[in-house]
């Protein structure tokens, strides 16, 4: 798993973040998978692409959840940096043989149409471009519900994390299915 605050677990007990709440469902399920959280509360792509080779160096994982972008957004970075880095962090996880699961995130409203959708777009654009499975929006049935959301309205509570894991299971499961039972214990999610 490779992101942000969202995924980092941030204002929760991490053990109750949806990562933590994914790495018991896999061995729950009997995937042989081991999951290593990587993410990082703050993160913009570009921190994330300066990491992401030592990453993928360090722990050689058969799958990557890369979820980042919100920060670049959040602090109304240009989109096109954000997208060539996404797009940079795909294409060396390809190249290593990695299958890719890409998180989407929207900002809101007050940062003016034009620039939100932009931002919407360039997550189905980066999977369209590599070819990879796309959660177009990761907070999707959290965001918009106070009870689900922390008091900044940016990170979900602890009630919210199962809804995040529910939302990303439809797209990882087939490439745990192809990459797990291929690969046996010890493979890895990052």
């Amino acid at each position: 798993m490779f992101g942000d605050s969202i995924s980092a677990g941030y204002g929760i007990r991490v053990d109750h973040g949806w990562v933590s709440l994914l790495a018991q469902k896999l061995a729950s399920e009997g995937y042989g998978f081991q999951v290593t959280n990587a993410s990082v509360s703050g993160e913009t792509t570009a921190g994330g692409l300066a990491r992401f080779p030592r990453a993928l160096a360090l722990h050689h994982p058969s799958i990557v959840i890369l979820e980042l972008g919100a920060n670049d957004g959040l602090r109304g970075l240009p989109l096109e940096q954000a997208r060539d880095n996404l797009g940079r962090m795909v294409r060396l996880a390809q190249q290593a043989g990695e299958h890719v699961l890409l998180l989407g995130m929207l900002m809101p409203p007050n940062y003016g149409e034009r620039y939100t959708e932009a931002f919407r777009q360039m997550y189905p654009d980066i999977a369209r471009s590599y070819n990879v499975p796309l959660v177009p929006f990761l907070l999707d049935r959290v965001a918009l519900h106070p009870q689900l959301m922390q008091d900044d309205n940016l990170h979900p509570n602890e009630l919210g994390q199962p809804l995040l894991l529910e939302n990303v299971w439809p797209k990882l499961a087939p490439l745990l299915q192809q990459t797990g039972r291929s690969a046996g214990a010890g493979a890895a999610v990052h």
